[in-house]
């Protein structure tokens, strides 16, 4: 599928609901020294460090195009994103990845200790699930709330995000099949990516079953090319211009698509997902013009 006529200005879209994710997320995080600890400190450096805010922007886009309320999406917008910063703090720590970067600049536990660090990663993850709850009450109908609330726990736990990070773990210096490390990566990348785009169609007036299915599709496949992009980046990236140590995953021995398929192999593998997720939204209308140029952002980006 070709990409033209719909290439709306990615940056300032980006930008726009990035400075709208980081407006709310202050919202939604606790104040600080509110128990006389670092705890909330760790969780806002965790939280408000810099980011991408891809999962964020997946929700406003979904629920753009579907014309939900800017009041409703903010509160899935923001759950998703602590969810993906407890990941990225638990990620970090010496038992997983053992990394002391992140977004160029130390790693949670380098800044705040291991200890605090795990309890910031358990707070927010916590934080995510009272925030999707707490700020569509009176919003959406229970009913709505309580299946978000599952879409979230199932792509963050054993069916998702935990699940293809301790398939990661039992992986290093293994060699998987291509097809085993695109499962595994659709549970640890794939899952919350996916579930960004389902939380934003969930805010619209009950949209239809074949629409989610459509978006889930096109959420998994943005996935896949997201990581596949970050495992050509972890080969050709800079540090500085990355915000992590570029060739982490080599030093760490894991499987990822460059090693299976090579750097133009993987390239190649992004552009089939890319493309992917585009045909997943053949028929529908130009107020997905949005998720079509984010299809197509998440392959080219340089960090």
């Amino acid at each position: 599928m070709t990409l033209t006529a719909i290439r709306p200005d990615i940056e300032h879209i980006l930008d726009n609901y990035r400075q709208q994710a980081d407006q709310a997320l202050k919202q939604f995080l606790p104040t600080l020294n509110q128990t006389g600890t670092t705890l909330e400190s760790a969780m806002h450096y965790a939280a408000l460090n810099g980011g991408k805010r891809v999962r964020p922007v997946l929700v406003y886009a979904t629920g753009r195009a579907l014309k939900s309320p800017q009041e409703v999406l903010d509160g899935p917008a923001c759950a998703i994103e602590l969810m993906h910063a407890y990941s990225l703090v638990h990620d970090d720590l010496p038992a997983m990845d053992d990394d002391d970067l992140r977004r160029g600049n130390p790693t949670c536990h380098i800044k705040y200790g291991e200890a605090m660090a795990i309890l910031a990663g358990d707070a927010l993850q916590a934080l995510a699930f009272t925030t999707l709850a707490a700020s569509l009450q009176k919003k959406l109908p229970a009913e709505t709330i309580i299946a978000m609330i599952n879409e979230l726990g199932d792509a963050s736990g054993v069916r998702g995000m935990a699940a293809g990070q301790a398939i990661d773990l039992q992986a290093v210096g293994r060699q998987l099949s291509l097809t085993d490390l695109e499962i595994m990566h659709n549970r640890k990348t794939g899952a919350l990516i996916s579930a960004s785009v389902v939380l934003g169609a969930m805010c619209s007036d009950n949209p239809a079953d074949d629409l989610i299915t459509k978006l889930r599709h096109y959420g998994e496949a943005v996935g896949l090319s997201f990581q596949i992009a970050d495992d050509i980046l972890d080969v050709v990236g800079d540090t500085e211009v990355l915000g992590k140590n570029q060739g982490a995953d080599i030093a760490l021995n894991k499987p990822t698509f460059p090693s299976i398929l090579g750097l133009d192999g993987a390239r190649k593998h992004a552009c089939l997902q890319r493309d992917k997720a585009l045909d997943s939204l053949m028929g529908l209308g130009t107020e997905f013009d949005e998720l079509r140029a984010l299809a197509e952002y998440v392959i080219s980006r340089s960090s």
